[in-house]
């Protein structure tokens, strides 16, 4: 069987810069928060030669469906640390052909052009950066896209990451054609609190374009706020008075089980009508070192099923969360992350 050879080639990688790289990439580095979750998503993991500080710690709690399915991740060699800190001297001893990078979308650790320019004078290892994107905004998500592809093809993963941009496509318009016919004085409220974002957060945390909301055609009380993640005031959730109250169980990596804690023990909350009806649920983590893309579709189809069981009749929350996650990770880590949140994920919470 003839082996298949490596060209050089130039591509325009996510910021417009011109890289020339040798393709299929076999040995690579992924820096920057999610990068290596999008090479798990393709397949690639077994190409990578080193992580990066996050890989390597052990978590009480992770959400991180990608790391938990590779546990070999922590034996690999440590190239710098998380959120895209690298460190060229061990980079270089590390010799990847080379390096992928990106980071959070809008936020702190997000990364720029010169980043990537600069590593690559320090390294002489060409460096391939792209936005990482979201699914909040049709540009986000072009953005999203666009890595998969990129990576996609400079590591021979073409197929891969066009099939699994056509199963997010297809998942997302079956999310909105359930509820699409809903007229807007019909659509039930719901708020979305403890949203990680750079660490654990309280009920505060919150995400005004949250694309579960945004696909069941749930009205997000936050949703005036902009597209970017908030910070919103307790008195703005008391006078908006969501109908559902959706908890990101990534707030109990807080002290007192942050944003549950606080449903539990702050009088100004206790008279929410979600939480006088029992109308709390627990959905999994948003982001954890970066967004979580599976989580986000399987907790839309929960969320779905909350708010309009009528729509999602045929639906299993549980099994339609193992089939998306098996689909972009290759198995379901469902039961390993609840577990760890204390099964509160699809599930009633108790106030």
């Amino acid at each position: 069987m003839a082996e298949s050879t490596t060209v050089e080639k130039t591509i325009t990688d996510g910021f417009g810069r011109e890289v020339t790289v040798p393709v299929p990439a076999t040995h690579i580095l992924c820096s920057g928060a999610g990068c290596l979750r999008y090479l798990t998503y393709l397949g690639g993991q077994d190409l990578i030669v080193g992580v990066d500080s996050i890989e390597k710690e052990d978590q009480k709690m992770d959400a991180r469906g990608y790391a938990l399915l590779n546990p070999q991740f922590k034996d690999l060699p440590l190239f710098g640390e998380f959120r895209g800190k690298d460190d060229p001297e061990k980079i270089i001893a590390l010799a990847p052909q080379l390096v992928f990078k990106t980071g959070a979308t809008g936020q702190p650790s997000a990364t720029n052009a010169a980043e990537g320019d600069k590593l690559t004078e320090k390294t002489k290892i060409p460096v391939v950066m792209f936005d990482y994107g979201s699914l909040r905004t049709p540009k986000e998500q072009e953005a999203m896209f666009q890595g998969l592809r990129l990576m996609g093809e400079v590591i021979g993963k073409e197929d891969r990451a066009n099939e699994l941009i056509a199963y997010i496509e297809e998942t997302i318009a079956d999310l909105e054609s359930r509820t699409k016919d809903i007229p807007e004085s019909e659509q039930k409220t719901a708020y979305v609190g403890g949203v990680s974002m750079s660490g654990a957060h309280g009920i505060i945390s919150t995400e005004p374009a949250y694309p579960p909301f945004l696909w069941t055609h749930v009205k997000n009380v936050a949703g005036k706020m902009g597209t970017a993640h908030a910070d919103v005031a307790k008195e703005a959730i008391v006078d908006w008075d969501p109908e559902f109250l959706f908890m990101d169980v990534g707030t109990i990596q807080m002290d007192n089980d942050g944003g549950i804690g606080e449903l539990k023990n702050d009088p100004s909350l206790a008279g929410l009508t979600a939480v006088k009806e029992g109308k709390v649920y627990g959905v999994l983590p948003y982001n954890f070192y970066n967004t979580n893309f599976e989580n986000v579709l399987a907790d839309a189809y929960f969320i779905g099923k909350v708010v309009y069981p009528d729509r999602f009749a045929d639906i299993d929350p549980k099994k339609k969360a193992d089939e998306i996650m098996t689909k972009f990770l290759g198995a379901s880590p469902l039961d390993k992350i609840n577990a760890m949140y204390k099964n509160l994920a699809f599930s009633q919470i108790t106030i």
